[in-house]
């Protein structure tokens, strides 16, 4: 997983901000805690901490803060440097972080099925070779009543983005391709449109509670849009969750994120 979600919960806010650069990522990030906290706070209602289960972790963006928030943690990804640079963070922090090198197909070897309460697969099912298969070995690894966060890239905002760069044929060609992809060069294996995002999502045996759009307008506006507004983060943090949960905006997203249950 790439650091999509690294802002703090308690420290990721554009109001903290001392940059154009931190504020947009605050914005591109509000979106996801806020769904996380909530998911957080439904899923603890026992005063036990949860296990959650970050396949795809990467460096920790996500696992240290929810292991802050006093949850047990554990990432499981593939590249050894990263889960070392993972083990630093936490250290950092003061906080425990397991870390298990291993991918989606290892999962039902690396834990008991259905002992975790929230497992984060974020910015995995791109890369994957088939993504319903990689989602059911995560659905066995959730309790029943647990849930699952996945976030993956939107088709129809690669397709836009590559429109407003004027590369136009590509646009067409992205939305076009199954695999919603560009061209040969494109360094995204695969996009998702809301409506596959679902069907996979169905398909793994689990049911969509929810579909917000992650980073609708922090990729779209133009540096200038931060002059002379100290403010302007937390505008854009506003404005983000805002449209996450807009019918009309949702389908322009950057990335797809759903929150889906283990029935």
């Amino acid at each position: 997983m790439t650091d999509a979600t690294s802002a703090s919960t308690t420290g990721g806010s554009a109001g903290g901000a001392t940059g154009p650069g931190r504020a947009a990522n605050a914005a591109r990030t509000a979106v996801v805690w806020d769904a996380l906290e909530g998911l957080l706070t439904r899923l603890g209602a026992g005063a036990d901490p949860l296990h959650i289960v970050d396949v795809g972790g990467g460096t920790g963006g996500a696992a240290v803060p929810l292991a802050e928030l006093g949850h047990r943690v554990t990432v499981v990804e593939p590249s050894p440097d990263s889960l070392a640079a993972m083990e630093r963070r936490a250290a950092e922090q003061g906080v425990t972080v397991r870390g298990v090198q291993g991918e989606t197909g290892d999962l039902a070897s690396l834990f008991p099925a259905g002992s975790a309460d929230l497992v984060l697969l974020h910015n995995v099912l791109e890369y994957v070779d088939v993504p319903t298969s990689a989602l059911r070995d995560v659905a066995g690894l959730i309790r029943p009543g647990g849930a699952v966060s996945v976030l993956a890239a939107n088709t129809v905002a690669g397709a836009l983005h590559r429109a407003l760069s004027g590369h136009i044929p590509e646009a067409a060609r992205l939305l076009s391709d199954p695999e919603g992809r560009w061209g040969d060069k494109d360094p995204m294996p695969r996009r998702f449109t809301r409506h596959q995002l679902l069907e996979v999502v169905a398909e793994a045996g689990l049911t969509a509670e929810s579909v917000r759009g992650v980073r609708v307008f922090a990729d779209l506006l133009p540096g200038h849009a931060w002059e002379g507004d100290a403010h302007a983060g937390q505008h854009l943090v506003e404005l983000e969750k805002a449209a996450a949960e807009h019918p009309e905006l949702v389908g322009i997203a950057t990335q797809l994120h759903v929150v889906a249950q283990r029935p």
